[in-house]
């Protein structure tokens, strides 16, 4: 398990996010309370509610059922995890951001959330102002996937062929302005290559088509492309992280494949409405450190290729900060903007 502990500091990768509709209700219940950080009434005093906003059965979503579970017994209260997808997580990060802060009101966050100002013209609220940020949970890069039919072993052989056939080579993604969408841009911007950007609604389809040799590429979780890989069916040649994954140790950095300071890793963190008192605050990020450093979390989360990162609510505000600067300047080179 890594910590981030100061706000100067950022984790050694930084760490997606799927535009997914439904919506559902899960109820995990335990019984008693827990005292409140400020004494006097105690918190939680009712149900908590955790939005994910992803759909159900989404990793995203299986990662919140597995922390909502485990803080209930930490609390010793109910944890509602409540489905909000859409717009590219605008939907249930909107809900969040007009709670009250209270802490009953929690939000699981991502890489989409330092995005989304710059690939978004109008956002409902403020991605700094307008939330709490509690702590880190965790981060797992994604894994660059081809076509097997493709004469290409490595990163350097996908760019020497896109240079051979500027303007025909395809990436997918899960939409404009999402996760993978930047790592593709990020790399094309890195690599000097002209590739066309195919946006699909959700992974599986853009990974159906990469199989089939309609496009030749794309970025996924290993939890998602990990079984098309062990079977043959894609062929991974990097890992998005600035380091290697310890989950495939053997899969190279695209960094370390000749393009220096590639780095795109997706994380995971919980935040509130803007405006928690400090001593809840302080408590939420006590707890929220104590399940994720349970035996039972970290195996969890490594079934789906999640590395554990914690943080104090400091260093996770200074990390959302230096992602909305950093993405802003890719996606204003690129142009990138949100379906």
């Amino acid at each position: 398990m890594h910590t981030l502990a100061s706000g100067s500091d950022r984790p050694a990768s930084r760490m997606a996010a799927a535009i997914i509709a439904g919506v559902t209700l899960t109820l995990i219940a335990a019984p008693a309370l827990a005292q409140s950080p400020k004494g006097g009434e105690a918190w939680p005093a009712r149900p908590v509610r955790f939005i994910v906003p992803f759909a159900p059965g989404a990793a995203n979503d299986l990662i919140a059922r597995a922390l909502g579970s485990k803080l209930a017994e930490v609390w010793n209260q109910s944890v509602v995890i409540d489905n909000r997808p859409g717009g590219n997580t605008v939907i249930g990060s909107e809900i969040v951001a007009r709670a009250a802060p209270d802490g009953y009101t929690l939000l699981q966050t991502g890489l989409a959330h330092v995005l989304n100002p710059s690939v978004i013209a109008k956002l409902p609220y403020d991605s700094v102002r307008d939330f709490s940020m509690i702590g880190l949970t965790g981060q797992s890069p994604f894994v660059l996937v081809v076509n097997t039919s493709l004469p290409v072993k490595s990163v350097k052989d996908l760019v020497a062929l896109a240079k051979a056939k500027a303007g025909t080579l395809a990436y997918g993604s899960t939409g404009a302005g999402g996760t993978s969408h930047l790592m593709g841009e990020l790399l094309k911007s890195m690599a000097g290559i002209d590739v066309i950007h195919v946006p699909y609604k959700g992974l599986a389809p853009a990974l159906t088509d990469v199989i089939g040799g309609q496009i030749q590429f794309s970025f996924g979780s290993w939890s998602t492309v990990g079984p098309f890989v062990t079977s043959g069916k894609l062929r991974a040649i990097a890992v998005t992280s600035e380091k290697r994954s310890a989950i495939t140790p053997d899969l190279p950095t695209i960094s370390e494949s000749g393009f220096k300071g590639y780095d795109a890793t997706p994380w995971w963190g919980i935040v509130g409405p803007g405006g928690i008192p400090r001593p809840l605050l302080t408590r939420l990020n006590t707890d929220l450190n104590k399940a994720m450093e349970s035996a039972e979390m970290k195996e969890r989360f490594g079934r789906q290729g999640i590395e554990i990162v914690t943080s104090t609510p400091d260093a996770f505000a200074a990390l959302i900060k230096s992602e909305i600067v950093r993405w802003g300047k890719i996606v204003k080179t690129a142009g990138i903007k949100a379906d």
